[in-house]
């Protein structure tokens, strides 16, 4: 009986496992007409499994999608396929893949050629080892993008083809050098950025490298934003005494037209993002509520809003624009654009009924200034307020025995904004404990070759560099490591 029992489930499971088996070959079919010469299936029965799978896709995408719903963006939970980490599992095993400038072994000066093209500047800089930059050129495309009102991607990489040449052959001229076999080095921006952009500019750097046989380095872009407060400086502190550099570890606000994070900066590739934007970037919703008032039609709306609101002396507490997230309470760590943007338009729209206009681009003058200048107060009063919660997490980290932060490091296009400039010094004078601030000069706050040098010059200073044969771009290209969730305990209300 006994034997009989299990000879029964043995047959039982045999054929049990051959049914998942060929459920299995079902699934993994390649098409559908396979699955009919298989099964037999009719048009109905395989338009309903079509159907289902549809359904079971869009589940799964809408189930990842859910995930991540109301945390700050762009930081690495595992989603990510490529993430950036050239330290290594570690943080600080780095590695010499294209070699180092044998300058650079020896302690001596070195120069870098840096290229830049993740959007819509081409640029080229040499720059050396000790900060200074030796020879620059760029190329904007502003005026291509105008009549588009944003940058149309195709476009931008046009432009990079037909000007990368000329940029880079500029840039070391002014350098005072003849060819690219006088540097020692060369980076290129890698991403994150427009996938199609960030290949013309990689490839341009890769052929060079190969060809001269130069040490070569893909760029992290917001690494390079966030490095560019290190270069020369002197020149970067706001405060008093500028004597001292900026030292690792430090605290960094990354605002641009594509990024808004808050991260706390440890050393090459190691940070920390204690805050970031939910939706949009501070720079996006410069540029939108500049279109929006028809200050400027596709890049570069925070320099017009800002002139906007000075020039014409807006009140700031003229329109009753809410603050950002005040719902999530005090242990919210992120930032939010995308309802600001609405509340401004809704108060311009309320304006010109009151004005009995066809348009808002029909407001006065004055009627502008008081929407850029309430709109910028309050833009600046949600940072203010976030990173004000940051430093004193990070005052009582310090007090419980970890390493000391007292610097800010305010990098990104949007760090050229003076208003934010002077708002943000004010807020590290007011600790109790008076933090220093250091923001690159306005020219090297945007997009430029000499962000890309100088980062390749601050891995190749800790023995990193890459293989420029095969290396990727990456469109997405988070820093590795970073779990939001530990950092950021406050959640929706």
């Amino acid at each position: 009986m006994s034997t009989s029992s299990s000879s029964s489930s043995s047959a039982s499971a045999s054929a049990q496992s051959e049914n998942n088996k060929n459920n299995n070959e079902i699934i993994t079919l390649p098409n559908m007409e396979d699955i009919t010469k298989k099964l037999n299936l009719t048009t109905e029965e395989i338009r309903e499994i079509k159907k289902e799978r549809k359904k079971k896709k869009k589940e799964a995408a809408r189930a990842k999608r859910n995930r991540f719903i109301g945390k700050a963006k762009a930081v690495d939970r595992g989603q990510f396929l490529d993430t950036y980490c050239p330290g290594g599992k570690t943080g600080i095993d780095f590695t010499a893949k294209s070699g180092l400038p044998l300058s650079s072994t020896k302690g001596e000066l070195f120069t870098v050629l840096g290229i830049e093209s993740s959007c819509d500047d081409t640029g080229a800089a040499v720059v050396r080892s000790d900060g200074v930059i030796l020879g620059e050129s760029l190329a904007s495309q502003h005026e291509i993008h105008a009549e588009f009102g944003g940058v149309v991607p195709g476009l931008a990489r046009d432009a990079h083809a037909e000007r990368i040449d000329g940029i880079v052959l500029d840039a070391l001229q002014k350098a005072g050098m003849k060819s690219v076999e006088e540097v020692d080095a060369i980076g290129v921006t890698v991403g994150p950025g427009l996938e199609i952009c960030l290949r013309v500019g990689c490839r341009k750097a890769q052929a060079l490298a190969i060809q001269y046989q130069k040490p070569f380095v893909g760029v992290h872009h917001l690494e390079a934003h966030i490095l560019m407060s290190r270069i020369s400086n002197n020149q970067n502190s706001t405060s008093l005494d500028s004597d001292s550099s900026l030292e690792f570890p430090f605290l960094a606000l990354l605002v641009s037209g594509g990024h808004c994070q808050i991260l706390k900066c440890m050393g090459i590739g190691r940070y920390t993002i204690m805050g970031g934007t939910i939706d949009d970037s501070l720079g996006e919703a410069f540029d939108k509520t500049s279109r929006l008032l028809n200050l400027t039609k596709a890049t570069n709306g925070g320099p017009a809003i800002e002139k906007l609101a000075r020039e014409e002396n807006g009140d700031p507490l003229s329109v009753p624009l809410p603050i950002p997230m005040q719902k999530r309470g005090k242990k919210n760590l992120d930032l939010s654009y995308a309802g600001l943007k609405t509340s401004i338009r809704t108060h311009a729209e309320k304006l010109r009924k009151e004005r009995g206009l066809d348009s808002i681009e029909e407001l006065s003058i004055q009627d502008k200034a008081n929407l850029a200048a309430s709109f910028q107060h309050i833009a600046i009063k949600h940072v203010e307020q976030i990173l004000e919660r940051i430093m004193t997490i990070i005052e009582s980290e310090t007090e419980k025995g970890e390493e000391e932060i007292k610097s800010l490091a305010v990098v990104g296009g949007v760090a050229a904004n003076q208003e934010l400039r002077g708002r943000l010094q004010s807020l590290c004078d007011a600790r109790k404990s008076p933090w220093k601030m250091y923001v690159p000069p306005p020219r090297l706050c945007t997009d430029q070759g000499a962000m890309s040098a100088w980062a390749a010059i601050e891995r190749i200073n800790v023995g990193s560099t890459d293989e420029p044969d095969g290396h990727d771009v990456y469109a997405r290209y988070p820093f590795s490591n970073i779990v939001q969730e530990d950092v950021n305990d406050g959640g929706k209300s």
